[in-house]
C-alpha cells in the first residue's frame, strides 16, 4: 500500500470517528429500517421468482410425465392391434419400440425436471425464512425505535429541567433575599424616624400656636389633679 493511500485511510477512519459524534442515533436508526425494508423488497422479489421457477419446472415435470404415461399406452396399444391382427407383428413391434423409446425419454426428463423443481422449492424455502427473518428484524427494530423516540424525549426534557435546576444558585439566591430584606428593614426604619421627626415638628408648631392663642396645650387628667391634690402642688 503506497503512503498516499495510508494517509487517505487514516484521514478517512477520523473523518468517520468525528461524524460518529455527531449522528442521531434515532436518524440512523430510521435509516437502517430503511436499509432493511429494500432488502425485504428485494428479497421478496427474488423469492417471488424462485417460487415462479419451482412453480414452472414442477409442472412441465407433470407434463413430461403425461407424456411418458401416453406413448406407454400407444404401445400398449400397437400391441394389442398386432394382436387383433390388424397391424403386422414386425411393424408394430417397431413402432411399439419407438413409443416406449419415447417414454423412456420423457420419463428421464420428467425425473430431472422434478429434481430440479425440488432444488427451486428448497431454494424458495431458504429465501423465506430469510424474508421472515427480515420482517421480524424490521418489526424489531420499529419497536425498538417508537421505545428510543419516547426515551430520548423523556431524557430531553429531563435534561432541559436538570440544566435550569443547575444554574440556579441557591447561595446567591438566599444571599439576594437576605440583601432584600436588609434594605426593606432599613427603608421601613428610615420611614419611621421621617414619622418621628414630622410628629416632634407637629408638637413645637402646636406649642407655640398655643401660647400665641392663650390658650393650655392640653387639659390635665383627672388622675393628675387628684395625684397634685394628695401632694399639695398647686
Amino acid at each position: 500500500m503506497s503512503i498516499f493511500r495510508r494517509i487517505f485511510k487514516v484521514t478517512q477512519s477520523e473523518t468517520h470517528a468525528i461524524i460518529d459524534k455527531f449522528e442521531d442515533p434515532i436518524k440512523m436508526t430510521e435509516q437502517g429500517i430503511r436499509d432493511l425494508k429494500k432488502d425485504l423488497q428485494q428479497a421478496m422479489i427474488s423469492l417471488a421468482e424462485v417460487k415462479g421457477m419451482a412453480i414452472r419446472t414442477r409442472r412441465d415435470a407433470e407434463g413430461k410425465k403425461k407424456l411418458a404415461a401416453d406413448y406407454e399406452r400407444k404401445a400398449m396399444m400397437l400391441l394389442q392391434k398386432m394382436q387383433g391382427g390388424e397391424l403386422d407383428p414386425s411393424e408394430a413391434e417397431r413402432l411399439a419400440t419407438e413409443s416406449l423409446n419415447q417414454k423412456e425419454q420423457y420419463s428421464a426428463e420428467a425425473v430431472q425436471l422434478s429434481q430440479e423443481a425440488e432444488r427451486h422449492e428448497n431454494m424458495a424455502n431458504q429465501l423465506q425464512a430469510s424474508v421472515n427473518k427480515i420482517k421480524s428484524t424490521v418489526t424489531t427494530y420499529e419497536n425498538d425505535l417508537t421505545t428510543l423516540k419516547a426515551r430520548a424525549k423523556t431524557a430531553a426534557a429531563t435534561k432541559k429541567i436538570n440544566e435550569q435546576i443547575a444554574r440556579v444558585d441557591s447561595s446567591g439566591t438566599i444571599a439576594m433575599l437576605e440583601k432584600m430584606r436588609a434594605k426593606v428593614e432599613d427603608d421601613e426604619a428610615l420611614a419611621s424616624a421621617y414619622g418621628e421627626i414630622a410628629a416632634v415638628d407637629k408638637s413645637v408648631e402646636d406649642e407655640i400656636n398655643a401660647a400665641l392663642t392663650g390658650g393650655s396645650i392640653s387639659t390635665p387628667s383627672q388622675s393628675l389633679l387628684e395625684l397634685k391634690n394628695k401632694m399639695g402642688i398647686a
